[in-house]
């Protein structure tokens, strides 16, 4: 069987932002945790660098602003379900598919919030581009998707 396809569904604008932290670490929980301030608690630099201790380990952070035109968007996953279809849409897919039980199972997110800058932390020093798989991807992504949703120039095109 096919894997899921995910559909966000954000209803309307989202207002509520989120602070998104990405650590270098795996936190075996899923829940709320409250007062988080006992376990997290990220203090300033002057040189607008965070510096924070979890569980007796440093992390130093950067806050990493998102690119013009982009935003993050926080959601929450729903059990997958098949896709609403007309009859009509059901019997012409029948001639295609042979199993009616084959068909692509449509998977819905709700957004939650929205965020348009998040903090990378490291161990001990800050995290770069060159270095880090996360800062590195998103701006490789960014540039390529740049590139495939762009159209050529009139220069471009006479070659």
């Amino acid at each position: 069987m096919a894997h899921p396809v995910l559909s966000v569904d954000s209803r309307e604008n989202i207002q509520k932002k989120a602070q998104v932290h990405l650590l270098p670490c795996r936190i075996h929980h899923d829940g709320n945790v409250n007062p988080v301030e006992t376990y997290w608690s990220p203090s300033e630099n002057e040189d607008n660098t965070k510096t924070a201790y979890l569980r007796g380990r440093k992390l130093q952070g950067k806050a990493v602003k998102l690119p013009e035109g982009y935003y993050g968007s926080v959601a929450e996953k729903s059990a997958p379900k098949k896709p609403e279809r007309s009859q009509e849409e059901m019997v012409e897919d029948l001639e295609i598919i042979e199993d009616p039980n084959d068909q692509l199972e449509v998977g819905a997110m709700q957004g939650k919030a929205t965020f348009d800058e998040f903090v990378v932390w490291n161990h001990e020093t800050l995290a770069n581009s060159s270095e880090d798989p996360y800062l590195r991807g998103m701006e490789e992504w960014i540039s390529f998707a740049g590139q495939i949703h762009s159209y050529p120039s009139v220069k471009d095109s006479r070659k």
